[in-house]
């Protein structure tokens, strides 16, 4: 040991290590109570102590939260307001409550700033509240949570893998490979959802990344069409394909005829985790597709792909991606835990997603910047 004791035979600690020491103490000083009261009434760490409180509080009280939102979709209470505010009473009558609950759940909303209340007693939209009106996706996102929250009873056991058989594990049934012998009817509820939250996010990749410079898209995994149904209205001239479990690819054909694109389309049924992808079109999409796969899975779909592609043909995937800077919450605890309980996948950084599609055999990848890309994010590979 050198003079002093403070440095040993292999020199100064990295700067890593003094980072981690602070922390450390931080984390100590932090914990103590005697700090934790002395913050709380100083006045230049009052603000930082009281907001910290919060944050903790939120951590622990998030679930009555998502259950008060979860309570004003089921009983309309934004479309109520849509045309301007409304007396209590009369919200009350339209909701189907008593008074006394009426309040009790408008003002659990207003204090989540979904509405606000008004001097005369009455309430109105705040955004967030009337951003739900325009996002209907949302709003079926929040009812399906209701299968989430049974599986995440008891999250050690499900991160043990000591858990019973997972109700998401059981609404989405490709996640384990298995629902190609699946009936229309077992394949609706979750085919409206991915409808919904394909809608969602369709505008922001097709503005990203527009399509009028390709012949024919094959969107795999495509669900009932949304997304697909998106890109031909945009693109009037693009030819439509669609590849998907049979009895999905079935419900699909009927929407997008509906829709008027009936003569652009054809549809494709199979899995693509066992079977090969039509050939033919000289762009496909995977639109929240990988991320419901383990690595190997992803593999597989990427390889597929690749196969049915000609040369400088363009594979688009559009996800929200792990590293996106703000959208931790939502990768990594949401998407996390949501995958996890569905059995498959997880969200991926643009690095990880590289290195996968390289492997497959394309050999260039862009990032298309999207209007929000904690929604997703579109990368387009030849």
């Amino acid at each position: 040991m050198t003079r002093g004791g403070a440095i040993g035979t292999h020199g100064p600690l990295p700067a890593r290590g003094w980072r981690a020491r602070w922390r450390a103490f931080r984390a100590r000083t932090v914990a103590d109570p005697r700090f934790q009261r002395w913050a709380a009434g100083f006045p230049l760490t009052r603000r930082i102590a009281r907001a910290n409180t919060r944050a903790l509080f939120d951590l622990c009280a998030g679930f009555t939260y998502s259950q008060t939102l979860f309570a004003c979709l089921r009983l309309n209470l934004f479309n109520h307001l849509a045309n301007g505010p409304v007396p209590a009473e009369t919200l009350a009558a339209r909701m189907g409550l008593g008074p006394e609950a009426a309040l009790r759940l408008l003002r659990a909303a207003a204090s989540l700033d979904l509405i606000a209340p008004l001097p005369d007693g009455s309430f109105a939209l705040a955004d967030l509240g009337a951003a739900l009106i325009g996002n209907p996706a949302i709003g079926r996102m929040v009812e399906h949570h209701a299968l989430l929250y049974d599986d995440l009873r008891d999250p050690v056991a499900l991160l043990r893998g000591e858990a019973r058989p997972t109700r998401l594990a059981g609404y989405w049934p490709y996640a384990t490979g298995e629902g190609a012998a699946l009936e229309s009817e077992a394949v609706a509820p979750y085919g409206a959802l991915m409808a919904a939250s394909q809608a969602l996010i369709a505008e922001d990749i097709l503005e990203a990344y527009p399509l009028h410079r390709h012949r024919c898209l094959m969107d795999v995994g495509g669900g009932e069409g949304a997304f697909l149904a998106a890109a031909g209205r945009a693109a009037p001239s693009l030819q439509l394909r669609l590849f998907d479990l049979p009895a999905v690819a079935a419900r699909a054909e009927a929407h997008l005829t509906a829709e008027g694109l009936g003569a652009r389309v054809r549809t494709f049924g199979g899995s693509f985790l066992r079977d090969p992808l039509p050939a033919g079109a000289d762009a496909i999409s995977l639109v929240r597709v990988l991320h419901d796969h383990d690595d190997a899975a992803a593999r597989d779909i990427l390889r597929a792909a690749r196969a049915a592609l000609p040369q400088h043909a363009a594979l688009i995937i559009a996800e929200p991606m792990s590293g996106t800077r703000g959208a931790a919450p939502i990768t990594d605890a949401y998407f996390g835990l949501y995958l996890l309980a569905m059995g498959s996948g997880r969200c991926r950084t643009v690095a990880e997603l590289t290195g996968l599609l390289h492997e497959a055999g394309f050999t260039t990848v862009r990032e298309m910047r999207t209007r929000r890309p904690l929604l997703t994010r579109v990368l387009v590979s030849t």
